[in-house]
């Protein structure tokens, strides 16, 4: 079965610092539909800039970058951009929710960003939809002022989901959590392989990411 991501060999130098600090020295990684993986590592390991890669906002000095069976190493940014929106799902530590909107309206932003126009029946039955798989869909009309911590992570999740990506990168998403609540935003974030995306989760805690199928471990630049 073909992978659904496929890094090969990638590598990343950061510049404009009196001396070139290289963060990736050969990553190699394989992650099919429905797998789970977490990445694991100390700070400044290069974990966020290994996400940020899987994710098209930056690009790899060297090594290859296959999305199913097509080399997507050096995208142009539009064709980037177009395949981010399709294809993926963030999540971050921050739950970057606009307060004056309601989370229904707020998982709805996804829609208008990524897909173009949609009915309006079309992408209420989408939102709500996204706001069910992660357990608050009876929050629809709520602002985040009125929502704890752990129901603004969901509604995050959620705007990840609507598009239906392949894949899923969440990056410390419970790092403004407490332990109870990002426990249960770990389970929430698991559940979603379950239609066959893909997810990968960068964390620094060892109990949610023996919760993955796999861990690994960046360091000194390879994966391990």
């Amino acid at each position: 079965m073909t992978a659904l991501l496929t890094l090969d060999g990638i590598t990343k130098t950061l510049k404009g610092q009196e001396e070139p600090r290289t963060i990736l020295a050969g990553v190699d990684l394989t992650v099919h539909g429905g797998d789970s993986v977490a990445i694991l590592g100390r700070s400044g390991s290069g974990k966020s800039t290994l996400l940020s890669l899987i994710g098209l906002f930056d690009r790899p000095d060297g090594g290859r970058y296959l999305l199913g069976e097509q080399d997507i190493t050096r995208l142009p940014e539009r064709r980037a951009a177009a395949l981010r929106s399709a294809e993926f799902g963030f999540v971050f530590q921050r739950f970057f929710l606009l307060k004056h909107l309601t989370a229904a309206q707020n998982v709805a932003m996804a829609l208008v960003n990524g897909q173009g126009w949609l009915p309006r029946r079309k992408r209420r039955a989408k939102v709500l939809a996204a706001l069910d798989r992660v357990g608050i869909a009876h929050l629809a009309a709520h602002k985040p002022p009125r929502l704890s911590g752990g129901e603004q992570q969901r509604v995050a999740i959620a705007r990840a989901l609507v598009r239906e990506p392949r894949v899923v990168l969440a990056d410390e998403p419970t790092g403004a959590l407490d332990t109870e609540t990002g426990n249960l935003v770990v389970e929430v974030l698991r559940k979603t392989t379950e239609r066959g995306c893909a997810l990968v989760l960068v964390t620094h805690d060892r109990d949610h990411a023996a919760k993955m199928d796999r861990t690994l471990r960046l360091t000194g630049g390879v994966l391990t």
